[in-house]
């Protein structure tokens, strides 16, 4: 078996990765609005049936060549639990509750959720360790009985714990003389490393938001902090830099990251921040620098999964309220971006088995992107809701 390929190394490709807009030739959906429905319904379905047949007998998911099993099995988990199954019914019942207990056996002693066997996972587990934390506040709220209930009450709880511990601190002073507390955090814990970057920094952000949404306590601070990492990481442009430790706390015009600027936007939504004037800036560098009704580009699956949520956000009129003097013609809708997208996402699954292959961290990360895309309509997770 090849040596699997770093966790820092995907995700930092990944969330660098953007180009020039591209057309998509012959892709559309049909013009009957009930064929364009089934359409979507169909390729879900196919999707989520993939993802059954693929989960490994003890419950987890990985990517290709046996890497980065939490974090598959957090996305993985996710995507089913989008289709409306839960602990304790739906189709897809049983694959979740295996999923949920793979984890928990995965936990360690100090609250982190790795599977510790694997490279990908525990030398670089930040990523890891937010999706399944997402993944298992997510299914805390349909537990099957008391002392599965409590059970994973005590794990969310510790990994919610494990992952404030995780941040890092520094001092931080903007132009305008406001002296700060921030905190991002790494591919690992900041008492390993001093690393900071912004796409674990969100994936934190939303973990710890889900943890919330169950009643877990999260301290204030700590999103405080990571709100105020993702300010000090945004240029005058209004994208967003990918790390605070490598640009020595200045960010500069010139080294914005579009997909982490997008994953921004979707995190700063999951921490109730919808109207402030920093999202209104990185929502019109995303505007400006992110094409919608356009092809899409290689390795994008990070970028589509948090352009989605924020788009869904929006809806059809919240970004008018927040630029009322823009021409509505001109404005970002969730019906704009699924007429661009779905017709897209649908085009480029496997007919045959219903995974999508698109990508080099594999089919399961690429299937429960674009599953998660295609489900934000359900609104069945408090994460994904408006």
């Amino acid at each position: 078996m090849n040596t699997p390929q770093s966790r820092r190394q995907f995700f930092a490709t990944a969330a660098g990765a953007f180009g020039a807009a591209v057309s998509v030739p012959g892709v559309g959906f049909a013009d009957d609005k009930a064929d364009a429905k089934k359409q979507v319904e169909d390729a879900v379905d196919k999707g989520l049936a993939w993802l059954k047949t693929s989960q490994a007998e003890d419950g987890h998911w990985e990517a290709t060549n046996g890497a980065y099993h939490i974090a598959m099995t957090g996305l993985a988990g996710m995507a089913l639990m989008m289709e409306g199954s839960n602990l304790k019914e739906g189709k897809y019942s049983d694959q979740i509750r295996k999923a949920v207990e793979w984890l928990q056996k995965k936990q360690q002693q100090n609250g982190l959720l790795a599977h510790n066997q694997n490279a990908g996972d525990f030398g670089s587990y930040m990523h890891g360790h937010g999706f399944a934390t997402m993944f298992l506040a997510s299914a805390y709220g349909e537990s099957e009985d008391k002392d599965q209930q409590d059970k994973l009450e005590q794990t969310i709880k510790k990994a919610a714990e494990f992952s404030s511990k995780a941040q890092s601190t520094k001092k931080h002073t903007f132009p305008d003389g406001r002296t700060v507390t921030l905190g991002g955090w790494g591919y690992t814990s900041a008492a390993e490393s001093g690393v900071d970057e912004g796409s674990i920094t969100v994936t934190q952000l939303q973990a710890l938001r889900a943890a919330r949404n169950a009643g877990i306590n999260v301290p204030r601070e700590t999103i405080d902090k990571s709100l105020a990492y993702l300010e000090a990481c945004t240029t005058p442009n209004g994208g967003l830099v990918y790390s605070y430790v490598s640009i020595n706390g200045k960010a500069a015009a010139g080294a914005e990251r579009p997909p982490l600027t997008v994953a921004a936007v979707a995190g700063s939504f999951s921490a109730g921040q919808y109207k402030g004037e920093l999202a209104k800036k990185w929502i019109k560098f995303c505007k400006e620098k992110i094409p919608v009704a356009k092809g899409r580009i290689a390795h994008d699956e990070y970028q589509s999964y948090y352009f989605a949520q924020f788009m869904y956000v929006l809806g059809d009129d919240r970004y008018g309220a927040l630029f009322p003097k823009e021409d509505k013609a001109d404005w970002l809708t969730w019906t704009k971006y699924k007429e661009a997208m779905y017709p897209y996402l649908i085009e480029q699954q496997d007919k045959k088995t219903g995974a999508w292959n698109s990508g080099f961290i594999g089919p399961v990360f690429g299937t429960s992107v674009n599953l998660a895309i295609l489900q934000l309509d359900k609104a069945v997770l408090p994460i994904y809701q408006r």
